[in-house]
């Protein structure tokens, strides 16, 4: 075939169109669930997340539409440290930081085993579709200074 007439990928989709970082690919119940009902109208069942603390992406898809932070049903982890870091069992960075400051683990090791059992219901209650424990232990981590 001629490539005169084959329209060649201008961006990669998977990238956000507004900082360029890699997004996470979540499910059609995960839109669901955290985009308002006119946001949701504006974006497809496949999305991305950006998980970049900074950017005002939320979700973006394949055709480069975008929904904002502020088109969410609410706050979202890591877009504001206010909001849980786990949003099956609502552990907060907060929760993670006094786990330090008192020298034990009991609210994160508790949260992260809740997070690996049959409750935790990742796809839907967590804005990236995933599970929290590796952001959990990478959050614990970056404050306790081991990484």
């Amino acid at each position: 075939m001629n490539k005169a007439f084959v329209r060649e990928q201008e961006s990669d989709v998977r990238h956000c169109p507004f900082c360029g970082s890699l997004g996470q690919s979540v499910e059609k119940a995960t839109l669901d669930h955290w985009l308002r009902p006119e946001a949701r109208k504006q974006i497809g069942d496949s999305a991305m997340f950006c998980s970049q603390p900074q950017c005002d992406a939320a979700y973006f898809d394949s055709f480069e539409r975008v929904v904002t932070v502020n088109q969410l049903t609410k706050s979202v982890y890591p877009k504001s440290d206010e909001a849980p870091i786990c949003g099956c069992f609502g552990l907060t960075c907060a929760d993670i930081d006094a786990d330090i400051a008192d020298g034990g683990v009991a609210r994160t090791r508790a949260a992260v085993e809740r997070a690996k059992s049959p409750d935790a219901r990742c796809t839907i209650l967590s804005a990236n579709g995933q599970s929290c424990v590796t952001e959990v232990q990478r959050y614990y981590f970056k404050r306790k200074g081991g990484v």
